[in-house]
């Protein structure tokens, strides 16, 4: 077992909506589209002055982040409900692929 410092998040299943993969791609775009947005705009990358304080903006950047999140996991929810796709087993892969690229290093 891999050791490793974790956030773990846990987010619904949104009941209210019928995502398709396509649609699902599409708003995740968005989502992040707004997060650079939110980032851009606190380090004054839009060229315009930030007009709020940095501890509203990292307040927005933290809301967009998790708007992100959010339909990431939709995105999740889809791939198993409809394509029958293992996302637990999925992430043990993903976590084994970021040690082999020395990304994650095991703790001992």
């Amino acid at each position: 077992m891999i050791m490793m410092q974790k956030k773990i998040i846990a987010l619904p299943k949104l009941n209210n909506l019928t995502p398709t993969m396509e649609s699902t791609a599409l708003k995740l775009m968005e989502e992040a589209g707004e997060l650079a947005q939110a980032i851009g705009k606190l380090r004054g990358m839009s060229g315009e002055r930030c007009a709020v304080g940095e501890s509203e903006a990292l307040a927005r950047i933290t809301r967009e982040l998790l708007d992100v999140a959010q339909t990431a996991v939709s995105m999740m929810f889809v791939l198993e409900e409809r394509y029958g796709i293992n996302i637990d087993r999925a992430l043990d892969e993903h976590v084994n692929k970021l040690v082999e690229k020395g990304y994650l290093v095991p703790e001992r």
